[in-house]
């Protein structure tokens, strides 16, 4: 199939995209590297009125780091990320991520602003940020908000960027020389859409764990203060006293009721804790 008829805009900076997005009659749709919405154009699972094409925007294309965070513009490329050509605040954590993404060819062109905002609960980029404590900066004609990646996602395909509002930037911390960091995630096949995730950052000198479990049907599960999976305490034995038993009560919690679906979520958890260690 081909896309239902729409207008093609190509801004040349930020400024004129906003202006263009509150000009718009109708509904607007970003493009970047169109690895997502491309095929969902032709499908016709969305018609928008207008395209904004947003992949010359030199200012969503920087990388830099400032103090202890590094900056991404939206329109940076996953090859970007892993053929080292953005500054690495990580150790190799995000290179990682990025080198197993789909295949190459959708790494050249995917963008990880337009992974994010797609929204999609399988995504790599959507469970890996969220673990690294990243941030975000969404821009409007009204000015900036950052949101904190755990806050990000609200449902499968759903966000809280709102109407006339762009994902400008990804702000992700400095990892400290003692955490320790692991990103699992479960395909039937190389390339194919994760069917469960587990992405853990710990810190044994701080006592801190950050985790968080994907590609379930709703937003990732974040546990921020997970020290209940490893008895209370978080030091450098912590692979030993992970308890599984804690990730299969939350995954009930948050409504996942088939056994075999929680079986491989938690199994995908332990794998990464154990990666981590």
């Amino acid at each position: 199939m081909k896309p239902a008829p729409f207008n093609y805009e190509r801004p040349r900076d930020i400024a004129s995209t906003l202006a263009v997005m509150n000009a718009a009659d109708g509904t607007v749709k970003i493009i970047a590297g169109g690895q997502s919405l491309g095929p969902m154009l032709n499908l016709r699972l969305v018609a928008p009125d207008t395209i904004l094409d947003i992949t010359g925007i030199a200012e969503l294309k920087r990388a830099d780091v400032n103090g202890s965070e590094l900056t991404l513009g939206a329109c940076i490329t996953h090859a970007d990320i892993e053929d080292g050509r953005v500054p690495d605040v990580t150790r190799g954590a995000m290179q990682r991520v990025a080198a197993n993404i789909a295949y190459r060819a959708v790494r050249n062109r995917g963008t990880v602003g337009g992974s994010l905002s797609h929204a999609d609960p399988s995504a790599d980029w959507v469970s890996s940020l969220t673990a690294l404590g990243a941030s975000l900066t969404l821009r409007s004609a009204r000015g900036t908000r950052r949101v904190a990646m755990k806050d990000f996602i609200l449902g499968a395909l759903e966000s809280v960027i709102e109407p006339g509002e762009m994902l400008e930037a990804v702000h992700v911390p400095v990892m400290s020389p003692a955490a320790r960091w692991a990103y699992v995630k479960s395909c039937r096949k190389t390339g194919e859409f994760a069917h469960a995730i587990g992405a853990v950052l710990i810190d044994p000198d701080a006592g801190k764990a950050r985790i968080v479990i994907g590609a379930v049907e709703a937003a990732p599960v974040v546990v921020d203060d997970a020290a209940e999976f490893f008895g209370g305490r978080i030091d450098g034995a912590f692979k030993s006293r992970f308890d599984a038993r804690v990730a299969d009560r939350l995954l009930v919690a948050a409504g996942m009721t088939d056994a075999a679906d929680r079986y491989i979520h938690v199994a995908v958890l332990r794998k990464a804790v154990a990666e981590a260690a």
